[in-house]
């Protein structure tokens, strides 16, 4: 009995004891995958593991990527600026061309107009009942500002009799037997030939000189 009595007052004390001590618990309860079970965690601050170059390297990392991000944007925006420019370019250019070219038209009609006006005078003579040598005069001076006018646009005649034959140049209509030093030679032109510049317009379309065969072998 008094050995009872004696841990029950053994007890008291510390059973107080445990009652004026307050735990707090930092674990948080998290429920699993299924909702069935729950598990602590432990949210207190974790230490950081990782060394101090790894953190450094890993923010050069982040700079670097930051960087270039910047300059592919710089990229971006310089290339638009560039195709706008370019297509401004462009179109500046295509608008001078055709500019230019209406320029040279409209010049080669002008050129052309006095032409016009000359063979409608030819016309009203002879309808009028002018002289023959009135009536050519008139023609020869269309003719001749015919030509000046496709003068001005770069249009050059081609040299076709006395010249030797050239297939680039002249089109053979026909041949006539000829003397052996003038084989090969253009005799006669039906049609003259034009060219501008370095583009053929239409050959000039001739008659050739061929010698015989015989007086050919003879000379050579």
């Amino acid at each position: 009995m008094a050995a009872e009595e004696a841990r029950a007052a053994g007890a008291a004390p510390d059973a107080t004891a445990a009652e004026g001590i307050r735990v707090t618990d930092r674990r948080r309860v998290v429920l699993d995958e299924s909702g069935e079970g729950a598990r602590a965690e432990d949210t207190s601050d974790a230490p950081n593991l990782k060394p101090k170059y790894v953190e450094e390297l890993e923010a050069r990392t982040r700079a670097a990527e930051q960087s270039a991000r910047d300059v592919q944007a710089r990229f971006e925006q310089v290339r638009a600026e560039l195709k706008r420019e370019t297509d401004e370019i462009r179109q500046r250019l295509a608008r001078t061309a055709d500019e230019r070219a209406m320029r040279e038209k409209a010049a080669f009609v002008g050129a052309l107009l006095p032409v016009m006006e000359n063979l409608r005078r030819a016309m009203e003579a002879a309808e009028g009942g002018g002289s023959l040598d009135a009536l050519l005069g008139g023609l020869h001076g269309t003719l001749s500002g015919f030509e000046s006018a496709l003068a001005s646009g770069g249009v050059e005649a081609i040299t076709a009799i006395g010249q030797q034959f050239d297939p680039e140049l002249h089109e053979a209509v026909d041949v006539v037997e000829v003397e052996p030093e003038r084989d090969g030679v253009v005799t006669a032109e039906y049609s003259r030939g034009y060219r501008m510049g370095g583009q053929l317009l239409r050959p000039a379309r001739v008659q050739v000189g061929r010698a015989q065969a015989g007086g050919q072998a003879a000379t050579d």
